[in-house]
């Protein structure tokens, strides 16, 4: 009973000396102050599914675009071609590391609307703590993660081009322009269209505006910064223009520079004489399947997270490249009287591309339409309008890449539209933290998506033109008469693709 009595009078006095303390010093009466929320992590299973959607884009491209395009062509420049798309592979993984990624996603201060900055050259500031935003508030991913998935990216679209002049270019001038493009095309193209200041910035900044309420001073400041993040992104995305995989910035971008250099290097010897069929349609068809599978990592990982648009994107992949390789066999088949599996592998391409931009925008039945159409109109692009201008797109990258992806582009500001099935306009102000579909007004719509595709048209079409008018003074583009008739697979690289 003594300790029991003494221990309440200690308590007590304990109690009384806190009380006593907290008047002198209110400080010590008050609350721990709430601590910062913590940093976003990356999920492990949305790391997996970009790292391997990245190598899916890479396998994409070799071999699936190397055994695409080298079917294609005759014999004796089949080497020539897998040598092409493989080392520009190489050479542009590098650049990027070095310069394409900051060029790309970094800050470009004063000219930020075009370019990006050096700040992150050669992967300054990066390392496996480093984080980029995705599509949605508080998630991220590892840098590392999206620097890779990106720079499948950039090996790809220059690798597109060169199927419009294959047969007849100098593999050094080749190398010399792809440097040159990717630079001054590719990179100011990707930030143009996908740089941004992310989810959290746009939404912090719009719970501020909400937060200030009726105060004038505090409402207008936290306005003037929540205008300050939306100005943080590059041009065609401050204009609304919508590109979920990269219809303009790879697509419309490498098809309309493919078109300039068949034009500015000149038609193949014999071409519109002789007969120049694709040497091994076996190679075609597995390197269209190839595309067709890696493509899923094209779409559904342009999304960056494992979650139900990923699965939205991937379903469209499948379906518009489907419905696109039926429209392009049956309009093949009247037109010729036979469907070919030439044709059917041309359609299934054609709507990959067609698809990519609206990959995450469209509902499935939208990106049926989609590939019904480009299909179709792919297919009079590569055959009439091909054959009545008389240009040499060897490979038909103008007539499958342009006019696809501007199909693809323009029809993503139809089928967005929530009433159509899409999956609507992002908006991350209305509800601050949370991505919700914003309204949708068709006219703007299509406006946005139509600057995007004159302005791509435009930049990569001259700016090629200049490029390629470079490369050509420098070194020359073409190889000569003998080497072209003798293949460039002898003439460039000193060895037979096949040796029978």
């Amino acid at each position: 009973m003594m300790r029991s009595s003494l221990s309440r009078w200690g308590l007590g006095a304990l109690a009384l000396a806190g009380l006593a303390a907290a008047v002198i010093d209110p400080a010590l009466a008050q609350a721990p102050a709430a601590a910062a929320p913590a940093a976003p992590k990356p999920n492990a299973g949305d790391t997996a599914f970009v790292l391997i959607s990245a190598y899916l884009v890479l396998l994409m491209t070799i071999p699936g675009l190397a055994l695409f395009y080298g079917g294609l062509v005759r014999t004796k420049n089949m080497l020539s071609v897998l040598t092409q798309v493989f080392v520009i592979v190489a050479v542009v993984s590098i650049i990027y590391v070095i310069y394409g990624y900051s060029l790309s996603f970094t800050s470009g201060g004063g000219l930020n609307a075009f370019i990006g900055g050096f700040s992150k050259a050669f992967l300054m500031n990066v390392d496996p703590t480093k984080t980029a935003a995705t599509f949605s508030n508080g998630v991220v991913i590892p840098e590392y993660a999206y620097i890779i998935f990106q720079m499948t990216f950039a090996c790809i679209t220059p690798a597109l081009i060169v199927g419009a002049f294959a047969e007849r270019v100098k593999f050094s001038a080749l190398l010399l322009f792809v440097v040159l493009w990717v630079t001054f095309i590719y990179f100011p193209m990707a930030h143009m269209v996908w740089y941004w200041a992310g989810p959290d910035a746009i939404a912090d900044a719009a719970k501020a505006v909400a937060a200030a309420g009726t105060d004038a001073a505090a409402k207008a400041a936290a306005e003037a910064k929540l205008a300050e993040a939306k100005a943080d992104a590059g041009l065609l995305f401050q204009w609304g223009a919508l590109d979920f995989a990269g219809g303009t910035v790879v697509h419309i971008n490498a098809g309309i520079a493919g078109l300039v250099g068949c034009l500015v290097i000149g038609k193949r010897i014999g071409y519109g004489k002789e007969l120049m069929p694709p040497h091994s349609l076996v190679m075609t068809l597995i390197g269209a399947a190839l595309l067709w599978v890696g493509w899923f990592g094209f779409n559904a990982g342009s999304n960056l997270e494992a979650n139900g648009t990923a699965a939205l994107a991937a379903i469209n992949t499948f379906v518009a490249t489907g419905a696109a390789t039926l429209a392009w066999l049956f309009v093949e088949w009247a037109a010729k009287g036979k469907p070919s599996l030439l044709g059917a592998a041309s359609g299934a391409v054609a709507g990959l591309v067609a698809v990519t931009p609206a990959a995450g925008f469209a509902g499935p039945m939208g990106a049926i339409i989609l590939g019904l159409v480009s299909g179709g109109v792919c297919f009079i692009f590569c055959s009439t309008v091909k054959n009545a201008f008389g240009y040499d797109d060897t490979l038909d990258v103008f007539g499958i890449h342009c006019i696809g992806g501007i199909i693809g582009a323009l029809g993503t500001g139809i089928v967005v539209n929530v009433a159509l099935g899409g999956a609507g306009i992002p908006d991350y102000e209305t509800k601050p933290g949370e991505l919700v579909a914003g309204t949708y007004e068709l006219i703007p719509a299509l406006w946005a998506q139509a600057k995007a595709v004159l302005f791509t048209l435009a930049f990569s079409g001259i700016g090629s033109f200049i490029l390629f008018k470079i490369v050509d003074v420098v070194v020359g583009l073409r190889v000569t008469a003998d080497r072209e008739r003798e293949g460039l697979d002898l003439a460039e690289h000193g060895e037979r693709a096949y040796n029978l």
